[in-house]
């Protein structure tokens, strides 16, 4: 099952559903989902091969008030303007319709959450042509869905609590198996 919109609200007025949002904005709820906006900053990758073996190399964007322009070929790490957590629900990110017709993807393939998730949501967005984007854009949304059964909530420090956009850790999957 899928939360409603006003059940996310609900959820979060109890606290199992936590949202830092500066500020919080009623008008972000939908019918089943909360927009959720991009900060002001980017990172590309500045190797020139990316060997998921070892950290990455990457530069910071910072995007203007006057947008700043997409090229496609280029892979993007943003971050949400949002931070959120939940201990109850597996939250889910999707780019929102009207940035999907401007051929704008917002995640390659991470846009399943693990409950008990606490940080920012990395983005890695994409795009088809040239596409001018600007800083607090409503750029994807978050929904929630129940679980039946047990569970154990996300404890991997890789990404948990991050501060900022979020570049591969992978290389540290690798250290995981070495050190066995």
């Amino acid at each position: 099952m899928i939360l409603s919109g006003k059940e996310i609200q609900k959820q979060i007025k109890i606290g199992k559903i936590v949202t830092v949002i500066d500020p919080y904005d009623e008008k972000l709820i939908n019918p089943n989902s909360y927009n959720l906006r991009l900060y002001n900053e980017l990172l590309t990758y500045t190797d020139e091969i990316l060997d998921m073996k070892k950290p990455l190399n990457t530069e910071k964007i910072v995007i203007p008030e006057d947008g700043l322009i997409l090229h496609p070929g280029k892979l993007y790490l943003g971050r949400t303007y949002e931070r959120t957590s939940t201990n109850s629900f597996v939250p889910m990110l999707e780019g929102r319709s009207s940035i999907g017709r401007l051929g704008l993807f917002i995640h390659v393939t991470a846009g399943f959450g693990d409950i008990g998730f606490s940080g920012y949501w990395t983005l890695e967005i994409q795009c088809i042509q040239p596409v001018k984007i600007y800083p607090m854009v409503e750029i994807c949304q978050i929904y929630y869905h129940t679980l039946d059964g047990e569970f154990e909530s996300y404890k991997s420090g890789k990404y948990q609590n991050n501060t900022g956009i979020q570049p591969s850790l992978l290389y540290k999957d690798f250290e995981k198996i070495q050190s066995k």
